[in-house]
């Protein structure tokens, strides 16, 4: 999607995919390493995170985002997990911890300088709560998987609780769904 998507706007990018727990990347490959609510979801966290300051250039620049414990994302996130109970694969956090200052730290550690973190909101808009459910259980990989997994009943029980969240967050009255997205943005400084 991401190289037809730069193909459109008329962009030269090249594209792999990965794991990011295994970068198939040099050391300081990259001046800049971002995820924008990607690398959250990576089961072995502390892995994850190392791989980001290691394809990193000494002084380069590391750009995250992810839902806070706050957000209607995390309120959504533990509906789902009713579904399929967390974690998933044993020992696993949860990757809503990567949306607090104090995670990220913890994570990224003695390897980056200069941790700037802000919490910053998004709207989530869509038709209805329902068809924001719709659009995440058909294109939102975690939330698919969950629905995959269930029986006809389960889904529209499961989508249901799900509109239902949304819509204690929505400030929409007319029907739409607007509903605020608190997530952290942080920038950090590989170390030199």
């Amino acid at each position: 999607v991401a190289a037809r998507r730069a193909a459109v706007e008329g962009l030269v990018v090249d594209t792999e995919e990965a794991d990011a727990q295994a970068l198939p990347f040099p050391d300081g490959a990259f001046d800049v390493v971002l995820s924008t609510f990607g690398v959250m979801f990576a089961p072995d966290q502390e892995r994850a995170a190392s791989e980001l300051v290691r394809v990193c250039r000494p002084a380069g620049r590391i750009g995250l985002t992810a839902w806070t414990p706050r957000s209607v994302m995390a309120s959504a996130q533990a509906t789902a997990g009713r579904y399929a109970p967390f974690p998933p694969i044993p020992g696993a956090r949860s990757p809503i911890e990567w949306g607090t200052e104090a995670r990220l730290r913890e994570l990224l550690g003695s390897g980056v300088t200069d941790l700037d973190a802000q919490l910053l909101t998004t709207d989530l808009c869509a038709a209805s709560p329902a068809a924001r459910v719709e659009f995440n259980r058909t294109y939102v990989g975690p939330t698919k998987a969950i629905f995959d997994r269930l029986d006809a009943a389960g889904r529209q029980t499961l989508a249901d609780e799900l509109a239902d969240c949304l819509q204690r967050y929505n400030r929409a009255t007319d029907g739409t769904l607007i509903a605020p997205a608190e997530y952290l943005q942080i920038i950090a400084y590989k170390a030199r």
